[in-house]
């Protein structure tokens, strides 16, 4: 599904290069769920960016479902990332205008889908996540432990083959952060690939496979 060779990222500033990620080489299965874990400072999240095509490597070759990303532009990448990927922030990124009915509307409305699917969509993933309730909340109305779990609504009401999670319970109380990882493992057992960037060796176990970022460089994986 992915296939990382030779990623290297970098910064230029006043003709000094600081590296960020140093000759990655990476392959990820469909279904696979995969631990990111390193000291802050290590590459996990600008990895995760590069993978989930919000960030681009400087140099290197990324294939994406056997697509060659770095020989795509921005708007065909953009495309994969949105039919395909769903991306958890640790803080959170909902739209404080809307309401969480909206802001799970917003990736359907990106992906053109019309609207009595859109409402039927919306209204399944309310149930599951048991967020009825607080459709017409606007995301300061929530706390944040339901603010997470709409950002988790978010990234799955695609369907996506693939969930980046970025410190998905860095936020969270010990039980809110359970909830969260027990939700992403059953979403793997369903058949969708997750890879999530943790300090936590209780949510890294979660995983199939742990990837040990040091200083830009995979130390083991």
């Amino acid at each position: 599904m992915i296939k990382l060779n030779h990623i290297f990222k970098w910064y230029t500033n006043s003709f000094v290069k600081t590296y960020v990620l140093r000759d990655i080489n990476l392959e990820i299965k469909e279904g696979e769920f995969v631990s990111v874990m390193g000291p802050s400072g290590s590459g996990k999240s600008t990895l995760l960016h590069i993978i989930g095509m919000l960030d681009e490597q400087s140099d290197g070759e990324y294939f994406f479902l056997e697509e060659p990303t770095h020989t795509l532009g921005e708007k065909a990448r953009s495309e994969l990332h949105k039919n395909h990927i769903g991306f958890v922030f640790q803080s959170y990124h909902l739209i404080d205008d809307l309401t969480v009915y909206e802001n799970l509307e917003t990736p359907l409305l990106y992906k053109k889908i019309g609207a009595s699917e859109r409402k039927s969509l919306v209204a399944d993933t309310l149930d599951r996540f048991q967020i009825v309730g607080k459709k017409d909340l606007f995301p300061n109305q929530l706390s944040g432990g339901q603010q997470q779990l709409v950002g988790v609504a978010r990234a799955v009401i695609t369907s996506p083959k693939l969930i980046l999670a970025d410190e998905p319970t860095g936020n969270l109380n010990s039980a809110q952060g359970s909830e969260i990882m027990e939700l992403f493992k059953k979403l793997n057992s369903e058949g969708t690939t997750i890879i999530q960037v943790t300090h936590s060796e209780k949510n890294a176990s979660y995983g199939k496979r742990i990837i040990n970022l040091l200083d830009g460089r995979v130390t083991s994986s």
